[in-house]
């Protein structure tokens, strides 16, 4: 019997998608800043999660981030620029150095963003006496979750794929976007969506390992950190875009080895001097005064009181005197008192003499 369904074709690879920029009026939407924004939102999100259940308080986490993104925004693009100069700047290159400031074209290393951003948000830590780590652990799966999001902006862009393929997970570029040399080609290796599945699985790694050891003073980030370049090695070599090279290996390559390496240190030791986690519970990290800040105000508070306490002491002192004392009608007159036998008697001088003399008289 033959069936009268259709017959379903599955495409023997990834196709591109027809767009990346869509228009609301004069208003261009861009799929890769979409993508950038949300990331940014469910980084947040995640990160918001985590420091509120640790007992921080969201309040003083957004105000962080408010320092973080930004200069995270503009450390990504400064190291894609520098470490790719030639592409906007010198004779030959293939855009103008204009172009070195769309951020929206694409091109953002997430070296930079990493360095850039930790650095604005230790400035908003130490501004408001935060222990920058515990935040650092906190974000540490939320900054993994972002770059997965930020890696379906790359699909759009139609950029970051690898050597050409014939698996059926290849992943089909226009060839507008093919680089020189391998326009026969029409699949690729998706190495962006490589990394993405891969960093979705440093943020399951991140919260299992923390939810089981509590992880504390940076070691959460630690391992983000050695589990994102861990894949940024292998994945890196696989892509053909353009790129330094040192000693037969790309820099992104030599980046990741490095970078693995101080955070796989810096995990052991921090274990071994630091175990535990930061109590986030009170203080500025919980929206709530420093202890330095509340015994400055419970002085202040002290100081208030006593001379409240003096000033109502004067008063009933005060008002405790008596009349005569306050009130000038009220005294006494003063009256010289005169010795009755100092008074001399009519036509008695002996007692006139021993009343006023001092000695003889002449």
């Amino acid at each position: 019997m033959i069936s009268s369904v259709p017959a379903v074709i599955v495409p023997a690879f990834i196709p591109s998608p027809s767009q990346g920029v869509w228009h609301l009026g004069p208003i261009p939407l861009r799929a890769y800043a979409l993508c950038i924004l949300a990331g940014i939102f469910a980084g947040y999100w995640l990160g918001r999660k985590r420091w509120v259940a640790r007992g921080g308080s969201a309040e003083v986490l957004l105000d962080i981030i408010f320092w973080a993104v930004p200069f995270g925004l503009v450390g990504a693009r400064i190291y894609h620029v520098l470490t790719d100069w030639q592409r906007y700047f010198g004779e030959g290159s293939p855009d103008d150095p204009i172009d070195a400031l769309k951020i929206w074209h694409g091109g953002l290393g997430i070296w930079g963003a990493i360095a850039f951003g930790a650095f604005g948000a230790w400035l908003a830590c130490r501004q408001k006496k935060v222990p920058f780590l515990a935040v650092a652990d906190a974000m540490a799966p939320g900054i993994a979750l972002a770059q997965v999001l930020g890696r379906v902006g790359n699909y759009f862009n139609q950029e970051l794929f690898g050597r050409p393929t014939t698996h059926f997970w290849g992943l089909e570029i226009d060839p507008g976007h093919r680089p020189d040399g391998y326009e026969q080609f029409a699949t690729f290796h998706p190495t962006f969506l490589y990394e993405a599945v891969w960093n979705l699985a440093v943020v399951a790694l991140v919260i299992v390992a923390d939810r089981r050891f509590r992880l504390g003073h940076g070691r959460a980030f630690a391992l983000y950190v050695a589990g994102y370049t861990a894949g940024r090695g292998w994945i890196e070599t696989l892509r053909i875009d353009e790129a330094d090279h040192i000693a037969g290996l790309r820099l992104n390559v030599w980046t990741s080895i490095i970078v693995f390496v101080a955070a796989v240190i810096y995990f052991v030791i921090s274990a071994r001097l630091r175990p535990g986690q930061e109590d986030i519970t009170a203080g500025p990290s919980a929206g709530k005064p420093s202890d330095s800040a509340a015994a400055e105000v419970s002085a202040g508070d002290t100081a208030e009181t006593d001379a409240a306490e003096g000033a109502d002491t004067a008063v009933d002192e005060a008002a405790a005197k008596p009349a005569s004392e306050g009130d000038p009608s009220t005294r006494d007159t003063a009256k010289p008192t005169v010795d009755a036998n100092a008074v001399a008697a009519p036509g008695d001088p002996g007692a006139l003499g021993d009343a006023t003399d001092d000695g003889p008289r002449d």
